[in-house]
């Protein structure tokens, strides 16, 4: 993955701000943040809070995001026509995006799996690295952890509440004893990735840190830093159950490792290396197989034992950054900078059983459900896009809003969507919830 320096830092600074694309509306959108008489301001002035965005409001026609386009010199769909045209997709190899357009599959849209509930614009969902959008898990459907700025932060969508969990913008250390734990902490950690599964919650950072936190314990409990090498960074984290039933974790760095950690022995259990920076990992479903991704267009699936190479990956035109594993254990879903996302079938990897194409950029993160009905796949901006997995990726639900994407997260029993929306006037927490038949019972929810 790409480094902060040169033309990387210039591109992140014009990826981040959605308003950038037209000047005019800049000024107007930093007007609203100012107050106005319309019952649409961003902000509720007697309570001293942001003002969230309902279904309701929805409803009545409101934007989900609360922006009052009946104020701005331009409409929504004449913005949303000059964003696509004026976004840059950041590549490591030039015209990838264009190379593979003609591997797409046409999809149907208009498909509605997901309605939308709230937009929780009280919490900010931040990023600190273009390239790295694992920042957004919900561990049930009320309950998600993200990172806001220097602290991973609790949001419930029951109480519209949000706490600190871990403030890393100044020292942290393990109040836990562990064999191997760095008991001097960090100071100053930028967290790169993020994952939260159950009441384990690790954070990687840019200089190889790993910080373990169990939610229902006070403290730290566990330390590391994986490397010293000067490219450190964790690109990604997996937290998964051993077949023996103990919880470990898997943390993918841009010094070509990949390293499997015991989080019942607090141990380094295994450390494989690769001959690219590796962006991001997962395990699929029987614990039996990795598939590996990162700085080379072709990917590897690789035994989780021995790391020896099983099968290559050929078809992306650039360098990925999501994978995902369907819970069937035999297909599985990579996400490149070339804007797709290829569809595997492990009974035959000669080539990809589907290509799915985004609209404006890299796919940088993928999620199935855990029934394995729908699959989400991420932007860097403005776009998920929810596929009907069970019906072969015929027809999808596009959501389209605007600003950078921080992650995407399912709750484990499917019937919430989240996505964090990074932008300096409209950031905020989109939630969905699953459509079901019995929406007589919204009401209870």
């Amino acid at each position: 993955m790409s480094h902060y320096q040169g033309d990387d830092a210039e591109y992140m600074a014009d990826e981040y701000e959605m308003e950038d694309v037209d000047d005019d509306m800049d000024e107007e959108f930093r007007a609203t943040e100012m107050g106005s008489d319309s019952d649409v301001d961003e902000y509720d002035y007697p309570n001293n809070k942001v003002a969230d965005m309902s279904a309701a409001d929805a409803r009545n026609g409101k934007d989900i995001q609360g922006i009052p386009w009946e104020r701005l010199s331009v409409t929504r769909e004449k913005y949303r026509e000059r964003r696509l045209e004026q976004y840059k997709n950041y590549e490591n190899i030039p015209h990838s995006g264009e190379v593979s357009r003609k591997d797409c599959k046409i999809t149907k849209k208009g498909g509605l799996y997901y309605e939308f509930r709230r937009n929780s614009r009280s919490v900010k969902s931040t990023i600190l690295h273009f390239q790295l959008r694992n920042l957004v898990w919900a561990t049930t459907k009320h309950d998600v952890y993200l990172m806001s700025h220097f602290s991973v932060t609790h949001w419930s969508s029951l109480s519209c509440s949000k706490s600190d969990v871990l403030d890393v913008s100044g020292h942290v250390a393990p109040t836990e004893k562990h064999p191997g734990s760095l008991l001097e902490g960090f100071t100053q950690t930028q967290v790169s990735t993020l994952a939260v599964k159950g009441n384990l919650l690790v954070a990687g950072g840019f200089q190889g840190e790993l910080i373990c936190k169990h939610l229902d314990r006070p403290g730290v409990s566990f330390c590391s830093r994986t490397t010293y090498d000067d490219n450190a960074i964790t690109n990604a984290v997996e937290i998964y159950d051993s077949p023996s039933g103990a919880v470990h974790f898997t943390a993918s760095n841009n010094d070509c490792g990949v390293r499997d950690f015991d989080m019942e022995k607090y141990q380094l259990s295994k450390h494989f290396r690769f001959p690219w920076p590796v962006n991001h990992t997962s395990l699929s479903p029987d614990g039996k197989l990795l598939t590996i991704v990162g700085d080379n267009p072709a990917g590897m699936l690789v035994n989780s034992s021995t790391g020896k190479t099983v099968a290559s990956l050929s078809g992306h035109r650039d360098f990925s950054f999501a994978s995902a594993w369907h819970p069937d254990g035999v297909t599985f879903a990579t996400g490149n900078q070339d804007k797709t996302c290829r569809i595997w079938d492990t009974r035959n990897l000669s080539e990809s059983v589907a290509v799915l194409k985004g609209n404006l950029g890299a796919i940088r993160s993928i999620r199935f459900t855990s029934d394995g009905q729908y699959m989400a796949m991420a932007e860097p901006a403005d776009f998920v896009h929810v596929y009907d997995v069970k019906n072969g990726y015929e027809k999808e639900q596009e959501i389209d809003f605007f600003g950078e994407i921080s992650g995407v997260s399912f709750s484990p029993d499917t019937e919430a969507l989240y996505i964090g929306v990074w932008d300096r006037t409209y950031g905020s927490l989109l939630e969905y919830g699953r459509c079901r038949n019995y929406s007589y019972l919204d009401s209870f929810v």
